[in-house]
């Protein structure tokens, strides 16, 4: 299983609509026509299938599962499959739409799709997990494939669900096709640094805001919500960098430390503590509301959808946000941080470390040649790096927040593409 954090939201702003009124904001900055709006704005194709799975008792459930390929005119789409009981088409599409402006912000030539299937993985045994996989992949053999569309983890499964999807999606055509999906094992094909990846680009993407706001990272103090695989390789990372974590979170509850938490050996706790940080000592326990609003420069959501919101965005106190996770500040909450001059940078560009290496996996799988993680993080680094300094760039001239300016930069590119391609419907 991911390590990825099912934070509770307490927002219910749908994430379609938080994806479409940036949007709106950042078609009518760049000047988009009426009709390329209307062709990007909607998901290119969506699926819904019913997944009948034998479960141990011998009884048979059925689960609701979606695929949703937002676009792909710069290349096949790309993106994760999320086992949750909280997984709803509305979150899909938005999650598909955003994987498509992620590619497009850091330059990679894949579109953007997204799925998931609404079941409790936790509650459910590896045997009933991998039916309920294969049988996924079934369903969507028509939708899958390495020049269509990728799948890869997201939250809830991992590299297991990965080799079990290739290994299905191998032998309904016929051959081995390990390009299908990224975020596989190692021996099947995957990518050194692929676990780290996006923790990384979120250490990059705040190394490089810091220079911006001209602030020296060593001993800048920081709080990280969510300690799953982005959360806690990010804390780690920074922590790297000089900068002090003060607080951590995860399901359990936030952990908050004046003196600065051991990264290190919060993250030994957690693996030995069946994944979580109950009972974590380096630190008094808050709620993860409270983590959100520390006196702390910069402040890393890394857990799930709408943690910032109207609601609590008044009482952030960072100077910086870095958001790890997709979509965890709310569409009400921009203007509020915009007027009091907090720097956000965005999911499609801070988190884009994932599908970088994703892509960069992709690419090896196809060449049959495997690179060195040195070689792999120097090239990642250098896309995040050149994505940042572009989003920037675009902040700058046409005076909007970053995350503006991200989407700009993404949907011009999209655009532009499109035009290239020709007009759909001649």
């Amino acid at each position: 299983m991911s390590q990825r954090d099912n934070v509770i939201k307490h927002s219910s702003e749908n994430p379609f609509e938080s994806m479409k009124k940036r949007f709106d904001i950042a078609a009518k900055t760049i000047g988009l026509d009426e009709s390329d709006y209307h062709v990007l704005i909607a998901p290119q194709k969506t699926v819904i299938v019913n997944i009948p799975v034998t479960m141990d008792d011998g009884k048979v459930k059925v689960f609701e599962g979606f695929r949703v390929v937002h676009n792909a005119n710069l290349g096949p789409s790309k993106g994760g499959i999320r086992y949750s009981m909280d997984v709803h088409l509305d979150e899909v599409r938005a999650l598909a739409a955003w994987m498509t402006w992620k590619c497009a912000v850091v330059g990679i030539p894949y579109g953007g799709g997204k799925g998931g299937i609404k079941c409790d993985p936790r509650s459910m045994s590896k045997g009933e997990l991998e039916r309920l996989t294969r049988s996924y992949t079934d369903m969507m053999v028509d939708v899958f494939g390495p020049d269509k569309d990728i799948p890869a983890p997201d939250m809830g499964t991992g590299p297991q669900e990965m080799a079990w999807l290739m290994d299905e999606y191998s032998k309904l055509v016929g051959k081995s096709s390990p390009a299908v999906v990224t975020g596989k094992p190692i021996v099947l094909g995957g990518s050194l640094g692929r676990v780290e990846a996006t923790g990384r680009g979120v250490m990059v993407s705040t190394r490089a805001a810091l220079a911006k706001m001209g602030i020296n990272p060593v001993g800048t103090t920081c709080a990280v919500q969510g300690f799953g695989n982005v959360g806690s390789i990010s804390a780690k990372l920074l922590a790297m960098q000089g900068l002090k974590i003060l607080a951590i979170s995860d399901v359990s509850g936030a952990y908050y430390n004046p003196e600065g938490i051991n990264i290190e050996a919060a993250i030994a706790f957690r693996d030995n503590n069946n994944g979580t940080l109950e009972g974590f000592k380096d630190g008094k326990k808050i709620s993860n509301a409270e983590l959100l609003e520390l006196d702390v420069t910069v402040l890393v959501p890394a857990a799930m959808e709408d943690q910032i919101t109207e609601e609590n965005a008044n009482r952030i106190k960072a100077k910086l946000i870095v958001e790890g996770a997709n979509g965890p500040t709310s569409a009400s909450a921009d203007d509020i941080l915009n007027k009091k001059g907090v720097l956000v940078v965005p999911d499609i560009l801070a988190n884009a470390g994932g599908v970088t290496v994703s892509y960069f996996e992709w690419v090896q799988n196809r060449l049959g040649y495997y690179w060195t993680e040195e070689r792999v993080y120097r090239r990642a680094d250098r896309v995040m790096k050149t994505a940042f300094e572009g989003v920037y760039a675009a902040a700058q001239k046409y005076n909007i927040p970053m995350r503006i300016a991200a989407y700009c930069v993404a949907i011009q590119r999209v655009a532009d593409v499109e035009k290239l391609r020709g007009k759909f419907g001649l």
